[in-house]
Order: structure tokens, then C-alpha cells, then sequence
């Protein structure tokens, strides 16, 4: 009889010793949401990022992405995620200033000097990996930074100074900064869901619009506006950001593949837009008849400098866009 308890004792813990370790290596499904087209250079980046993670983890840890709004517009999708409902999202500096003020830092116009020091701030640990853990106890975190481009002015007619501005209703993201920048340039700024434009421009529920130059073609609004002016007024990042009871699910060992493998999603993304950007502003030029146009930019920055002005005594984001001066 004692035998017969010894051997049931031993096959029990057997057991549960198989069912402990099959929960620990059990398959990982993680939903990330995105409001771009799958032509779109940042998706790409981020199918390399879920193929990365996937031979990395050996399969234990899959990304499914949904791109075009599927699963919600941005600002739903960051809402679904912090409720726990969404695993994963893409956003961007601007929409994510209304989650978390740091992210206001990137959000001041006439920044960054250029590409290279935009990236000297994203890969700075005092900016850009602070700015992305700002968010831990807020339902969510960032694993890294795409590019996104420099955002210009796009209408029905040239803009070539603020003045052009005066009067036009023009469509930002649901961010302070963004409806600071347009006001203090003359203009009504107009929030908007991003996959609503292409018929406000159409219809006239507003008169401009403001983005890089890849919205002219991929998200077709260069059908509806035929004239870019290339004030360069933001580049702001895209941010790809997780939940933190998605970020629980994943051993220590999965969390540093997953992150390592979105930071080089980051560097290679580096390369394909800007090789992907120059060609669609050939594609909108040569075959939707947009007219690009230079503008003086001085006059934009003199309109915004009482923006950089506040942010630099501001106690949340003072200290970060000091910094990123000095990494100029």
C-alpha cells in the first residue's frame, strides 16, 4: 500500500512538474494595432520586428499585426491598451502628449536640426529610453521609436508664410502642442481622425492638413490637395508602445528579445524610409500632380519660438528639451 502511495506521490509531481513547465514555455499571442496601410514603411519595420521576435523566441512569442485601423483608430487603440484589452500599438509623440506629458518634449516645432540629431536624442538615455519608461504604472510602456519624417503643410493652395495660414481650418492630432503650434501660426486647428481626412479634405470640413510626404500617396490626400509646402515644422516619432499586463506575460528572457529586437526594427526602419520616402515624393509629384514648394522658413519659427521659450521653463519637459539642445 505504501508503495502504491509512494508511486502516486511521484507521478503527481511529475505531472504537475510538465504542466508547470508547459505553461512556461506556452505560445504568447500578442495583437498590435496600427492605423497605416501595410505599403507603409512603418508597418514593414514592424513585420520585421514580429518576424525577429518570432525566430528569436523560437516561436513561443508571435506578433499579429492589424494595420489600417482594424482594431480601432489610434486613440482607441491606446484606450483599449491601457484597459488591458490590446496587447500592443503603435502611436506617436503627439497623440501619446495627452497619455503622458514627456512626450510632449518632441512635440516643440523647429527642434531638431536634423535627421542625425534626431536620432543622437532618440538613442540618448536621458531622452529617448527615459521618455519611453515614463509611462510604467500608467497600463502601458514604450519599446521604441520609428521614424515618422518631417511634417509640413499640405492644401488646396501654396503655403509659403504664416500668413497663408489665416483663416484655414487645418487638421492636427488630438495634442496640445499641435493645437498650440497651429494657433499661434494663424490658423484654426481642427482634431481629426487620421483615417477621416482624405473626405474632410475632399468635402471642405477642413482646408489643410499637416504630415510628411508619404499621406500624399499612400493615404492617397495628394488626390484631394495639390500642394506640399516644406515648412518642416515637427518630426515628431512614431512610438511603439506595449501593455503592462501584456509585458507581464513574457519571461525576463522574452522581454530582452522583444526589446532588442524593436530597437533594430528602429536603425533598419532608419534606412527603408528614407529610401521609401524618396519615392513617393516622386510618385506624388510625377503621378498625382503635386507641387512641392520651398518655403522660407524663418518666419515659422519666429511665429512658434514662444513655444520653445515656455517649454524650456516647463518642470515636465524642461529638462528633456535642454537636453536635446545641447545635442544639437
Amino acid at each position: 500500500m505504501l508503495i502504491k502511495k509512494k508511486a502516486l506521490v511521484i507521478g503527481l509531481s511529475g505531472l504537475l512538474a510538465a504542466t508547470f513547465s508547459l505553461s512556461a514555455t506556452a505560445k504568447v499571442t500578442l495583437k498590435l494595432s496600427h492605423n497605416n496601410d501595410k505599403t507603409h514603411p512603418v508597418h514593414i519595420s514592424m513585420q520585421k520586428f514580429a518576424d525577429d521576435v518570432k525566430k528569436q523566441t523560437d516561436g513561443e512569442v508571435i506578433i499579429r499585426i492589424y494595420p489600417n485601423s482594424q482594431l480601432g483608430t489610434q486613440r482607441e487603440s491606446m484606450e483599449l491598451l491601457q484597459a488591458g484589452s490590446l496587447d500592443m500599438a503603435k502611436s506617436n509623440a503627439s497623440e501619446l502628449e495627452s497619455f503622458e506629458v514627456s512626450y510632449g518634449a518632441f512635440n516643440v516645432p523647429y527642434l531638431f536640426k536634423d535627421t542625425e540629431h534626431y536620432y543622437r536624442v532618440l538613442q540618448d538615455p536621458e531622452v529617448g529610453e527615459k521618455i519611453l519608461n515614463s509611462t510604467k504604472g500608467k497600463g502601458f510602456i514604450g519599446l521604441t521609436y520609428y521614424d515618422a519624417g518631417s511634417r509640413s503643410f499640405y492644401a488646396h493652395k501654396p503655403i509659403k508664410t504664416p500668413e497663408d495660414l489665416k483663416g484655414l481650418k487645418v487638421r492636427v492630432q488630438p495634442s496640445p502642442s499641435a493645437l498650440e503650434m497651429v494657433r499661434l501660426m494663424g490658423a484654426s486647428p481642427t482634431p481629426l481622425a487620421f483615417g477621416e481626412l482624405y473626405t474632410a479634405l475632399q468635402q471642405g470640413v477642413v482646408d489643410a492638413a499637416e504630415n510628411n510626404p508619404t499621406a500624399l500617396t499612400l493615404m492617397r490626400h495628394g488626390e484631394v490637395t495639390k500642394f506640399y509646402s516644406e515648412d518642416e515644422h515637427t518630426i515628431i516619432p512614431d512610438v511603439l508602445v506595449i501593455g503592462e499586463k501584456s509585458w507581464a506575460k513574457l519571461t525576463p528572457e522574452q522581454q530582452t528579445i522583444v526589446k532588442k529586437a524593436a530597437n533594430d526594427s528602429m536603425m533598419s526602419h532608419k534606412v527603408l524610409w528614407a529610401e521609401m520616402t524618396a519615392q513617393e515624393v516622386q510618385k506624388a509629384k510625377e503621378k498625382m500632380g503635386v507641387e512641392f514648394i520651398k518655403v522660407e522658413k524663418q518666419p515659422f519659427v519666429d511665429a512658434v519660438k514662444p513655444m520653445h521659450d515656455k517649454a524650456l521653463q516647463d518642470p515636465a519637459i524642461g529638462a528633456y528639451v535642454k537636453r536635446i539642445d545641447e545635442l544639437r
